[in-house]
């Protein structure tokens, strides 16, 4: 049993563009599809595919590198809220990643969200991952 999923999702998508893995496997839940989703909607990744095979199913998701210097689109993937102490940002508090230009990944009342979507929308939530 993993005690946190989430920081087991960014570390596999870590490892996979150190190793410059085109694609990379993960154990899929409904909060990690939401995370593949924005990240995918952001940019940082190529593609991705939902497997239902087995009974948790899997994410696959193919990594976006470029195409002549070979440097991977995700310089660099932060967790924030850990299980042991939870981060929770309101709207005036918002985090913003490298002045702008990363993204903050939050769960809100309203659905899994960029920091700049959250902003828009006027709701806060947990920050669960820094992108940039």
């Amino acid at each position: 049993m993993n005690t946190d999923p989430i920081a087991d999702y960014l570390t596999r998508v870590r490892n996979a563009i150190k190793a410059n893995h085109r694609v990379v496997e993960i154990p899929a839940s409904n909060l990690k599809k939401e995370i593949t989703k924005v990240l995918f909607d952001k940019g940082y990744i190529a593609n991705y595919k939902f497997d239902d095979d087995t009974v948790q199913g899997t994410i696959k998701i193919a990594l976006k590198y470029h195409p002549v210097s070979k440097v991977s689109a995700i310089r660099t993937l932060t967790r924030v809220s850990k299980p042991g102490l939870r981060k929770y940002a309101g709207v005036d508090s918002m985090p913003r990643v490298l002045n702008g230009l990363g993204i903050a990944i939050l769960s809100t009342s309203k659905g899994v969200m960029t920091d700049k979507e959250a902003r828009l929308l006027n709701v806060g939530g947990e920050v669960l991952c820094y992108v940039y």
